[in-house]
């Protein structure tokens, strides 16, 4: 009787249905578009214009194939989303590598540009996983969106404690951007725990970037000044 009554009040899973507004994504993808636009041309792949111009045309392609809000799994939409994070995941890291090799072969006199380079590619950082964890979780978001979720990557608080109200709740993207936050600023989780090998790995991933900015680059651009 007692497992019966425990099993009553358990979080259901998956939770209901329940769309997700695309936009918090779409402005998530030109902040960081345009952070990698302000980035100094020597840390940039060719011309400066080029990457964020390929990544807008990807992002122009994602905005027209993508409903204001989220319903359902569309396959094609998740392929580009995916791609555009991938593009720009790239070039944060190649601006991060040329940031790094310019700072430890060359006589560095400008701390402050140095300063203003690492946040930007931290902040991108921050905000380009936070994308990342939104496609990765439960088979992404139009899986949850049509409430055909696969097994969970994370573990919020929310679903470890039956306590907590409303007991249908689903993540939003504004979650996962506080997941990106917090593994950015801390190195590790904190309230959200990866589960899958897929999550792990892309959160020890960021986790790596962001050590590196913030330790080599930002410390020896303080120094300098």
């Amino acid at each position: 009787m007692a497992e019966e009554s425990a099993g009553a009040r358990a979080k259901p899973y998956p939770p209901p249905a329940r769309g997700e507004a695309f936009w918090p994504a779409e402005m998530t993808v030109l902040a960081a578009i345009g952070l990698q636009v302000a980035l100094p041309a020597r840390l940039t792949v060719g011309p400066s214009w080029l990457l964020p111009g390929l990544e807008g045309v990807l992002a122009l392609g994602l905005f027209a194939t993508t409903p204001k809000v989220l319903e359902h799994h569309h396959p094609g939409r998740r392929r580009v989303a995916i791609a555009l994070a991938a593009l720009v995941s790239l070039a944060n890291a190649f601006s991060l590598a040329e940031l790094a090799h310019y700072l430890l072969h060359h006589d560095v006199t400008k701390g402050s540009e140095l300063i203003v380079s690492g946040m930007l590619i931290w902040l991108t950082n921050f905000l380009i996983f936070a994308l990342w964890y939104w496609e990765i979780d439960r088979a992404g978001p139009g899986r949850r969106a049509a409430g055909e979720d696969a097994p969970p990557d994370f573990l919020f608080p929310q679903m470890s404690d039956d306590s907590i109200h409303p007991r249908d709740w689903r993540p939003s993207f504004i979650d996962y951007l506080y997941v990106s936050l917090t593994n950015a600023a801390a190195f590790s989780p904190t309230d959200t725990m990866p589960l899958s090998s897929a999550a792990k790995s892309v959160m020890g991933l960021q986790s790596i970037i962001s050590i590196v900015t913030i330790g080599l680059i930002v410390s020896r651009a303080v120094n300098i000044l």
